[in-house]
């Protein structure tokens, strides 16, 4: 079961044992990590942050010399130097309070985690998720200033080969990478696209 699977999931331990919100932070690590994408007093947007763990990860990496607006539908308990905005992002009056939090300068960093409630069909999980990938995407090229760069959960399947060329169209360079947190089975993968092009 789910359950069983977590509690023998080293990750998940190793998060429990170093005081990280979610597994999901050591996804991130590796790569920012590998694309060297946090500087200090960067702005960035964790969309669908709930329970928190990436926002986490990057205002502790920064030592809290970053902006971090986190956003989901979800509540989330708060974070040392984290701004919380909870609703919709696709919202008028949420995407109004995201572009007043982050100024007139734009995003250096969007990161997305989203994925849909998994229902094992197929046919339904997929489009869900490419939807919120999709809608990942637009954002980011709303808020993002140029040369910012973009990380998002993906699944692999249909409508995945062309996202990746969607997004080539406004970054100078994308890649695709599975994390060595992603498990082996499942069709997770994060685009991370550099360089945004306005």
């Amino acid at each position: 079961s789910w359950r069983e699977r977590q509690e023998k999931d080293p990750f998940v331990k190793q998060a429990r044992q170093e005081g990280w919100r979610s597994r999901a932070v050591y996804k991130l690590k590796e790569i920012v990590e590998k694309e060297r994408l946090l500087k200090p007093d960067m702005v960035c947007i964790d969309l669908g942050a709930a329970p928190g763990g990436w926002s986490q990860f990057v205002t502790e990496t920064l030592k809290g010399r970053a902006r971090v607006i986190a956003v989901d539908i979800l509540p989330m308990d708060s974070l040392p130097d984290v701004e919380f905005i909870q609703g919709d992002f696709r919202d008028d009056e949420v995407l109004a309070a995201i572009t007043e939090a982050i100024g007139n300068a734009g995003a250096d960093l969007v990161i997305s985690d989203m994925a849909p409630n998994i229902t094992g069909t197929r046919v339904v999980d997929q489009p869900r998720s490419m939807y919120l990938a999709e809608l990942a995407l637009d954002h980011a090229r709303q808020v993002l200033k140029p040369g910012g760069s973009f990380i998002c959960k993906v699944f692999q399947g249909e409508g995945f080969d062309a996202f990746v060329v969607d997004a080539r169209r406004s970054f100078e360079r994308v890649r695709v990478m599975k994390p060595k947190a992603s498990r082996a089975g499942s069709r997770e993968v994060y685009l991370v696209a550099r360089n945004y092009q306005l």
